[in-house]
């Protein structure tokens, strides 16, 4: 399936799929694919949030005047923060601001960040769906940054008896509602990851133009086939592992925000995938053996980016070793063996999909997103896994906070 600036194609050999499961998942595609549409259009469900009318909890004018800061520092946790540093990495050439994450517990970047930065100069989102996020609050409080009044602070979480509400109303910061329905690794459409984007520059509308792409007839096609394969190889449990081939820096970010959705929306019920990021052409001096001659075990998705190159690589004359490298450039030299890969892998019938993109603009990246939110929700639904809760996270999460009370 060609796109002008996407380029999306499967390749997952008969062998791997059973044409009984195929033909059931086939039958109740139609069924699902009217309770994604119901879900879009209810105000109360999580997939409202790629409806082309849906309403922020914040008005453009409100946080306008916090444009004028040139560095930002965004808190927060899995899909709190993942999207917004998917969108940082993508559109990185666009945006002109100096943007820090704090996406872990790491005592280092704190005392560096505090001893170079001057933090009226900051300003600082601090992001949690449930608004209890111990790391996130760990690194706030770290920080030593909430201060009566502070005009360089704006908090984001459900509108409830939490940490971060509490601390908004105490303390007079700036504050914008979570929406309850949506859970976080499905929130960066939604004011979690739009009002980041706002900030460091970044078009949200052209972000969200054209959410709606892949429901329409004419491009339903990919999506529906994609979703139907992958569900087969999730019942059937022999292909185990995702491996994301990421031929592109500039997507790395974004398969990190992949690898949440899809392990925490289908790992469920002894059932789910393990996806792994693995940057490639680095990974073909290390993992590549394994790729090809190990356990018949993974689905490959390749991403690449087809953009053109100035750079060239200039062999001296006198060199006359390696001389078909003289005057290509770096991206070609990935692409052949981008081609080298998928060549080899037709040739030994091992099942891969392609994400080739040819642009970098807000209108991919959207597309993107939109696309892997409903390919995820759809596979949950085809193999009856609830694909929006997760509750063994929460296990951890209450066992973590009774060691440290």
């Amino acid at each position: 399936m060609t796109k002008k600036n996407l380029f999306l194609k499967n390749h997952i050999q008969n062998k791997y799929l059973k044409y009984n499961v195929l033909n059931k998942l086939y039958k109740n595609f139609q069924k699902v694919k009217v309770s994604i549409n119901n879900d879009i259009n209810s105000s109360n469900k999580t997939l409202h949030v790629l409806n082309s009318k849906f309403k922020f909890n914040f008005k453009i004018n409100e946080i306008k005047k916090f444009r004028k800061f040139k560095t930002i520092a965004i808190i927060g946790m899995g899909g709190s923060i993942l999207g917004t540093e998917a969108i940082y990495n993508f559109l990185n050439k666009k945006i002109k601001k100096r943007v820090f994450f704090f996406n872990d517990l790491n005592e280092k970047k704190i005392k560096n960040f505090k001893k170079k930065e001057n933090f009226d100069k900051v300003l600082f989102l601090i992001i949690s769906k449930s608004g209890n996020t111990v790391e996130t609050l760990s690194n706030t409080f770290s920080l030593n940054i909430i201060k009566k009044n502070a005009k360089n602070i704006i908090l984001i979480s459900e509108k409830k008896n939490n940490s971060l509400f509490s601390l908004s109303q105490k303390f007079n910061l700036f504050y914008v509602e979570h929406k309850s329905y949506i859970g976080g690794r499905y929130s960066v459409l939604s004011e979690v990851g739009i009002i980041p984007a706002y900030l460091m520059g970044v078009n949200i509308l052209k972000l969200r133009s054209d959410i709606q792409k892949f429901l329409r007839n004419k491009e339903m096609s990919f999506l529906k086939d994609s979703s139907i394969k992958l569900a087969c190889l999730l019942s059937l449990k022999k292909i185990n592992n995702l491996i994301f081939l990421c031929y592109s820096p500039e997507l790395e970010k974004f398969l990190f925000w992949c690898q949440q959705l899809i392990a925490e929306s289908l790992g469920k019920n002894n059932k789910g995938f393990l996806p792994i990021i693995s940057n490639v052409p680095k990974d073909h001096h290390s993992l590549l053996q394994l790729y090809l001659d190990g356990p018949k075990d993974k689905l490959f998705h390749i991403f690449s980016l087809e953009e053109k190159s100035k750079e060239k690589i200039n062999i001296p004359k006198a060199m006359k070793a390696n001389k078909f490298l003289n005057k290509k450039n770096i991206n070609t030299i990935k692409i052949a063996q981008k081609n080298a890969l998928i060549a080899t892998f037709k040739k030994n019938k091992i099942p891969f999909r392609e994400f080739k993109i040819k642009d970098i603009n807000e209108e991919v990246l959207g597309n993107l997103f939109t696309y892997f939110i409903l390919e995820t929700v759809i596979i949950g639904k085809l193999t009856t896994i609830n694909p929006y809760n997760q509750p063994a996270v929460e296990q951890v999460k209450v066992k973590t906070k009774k060691l440290i009370s």
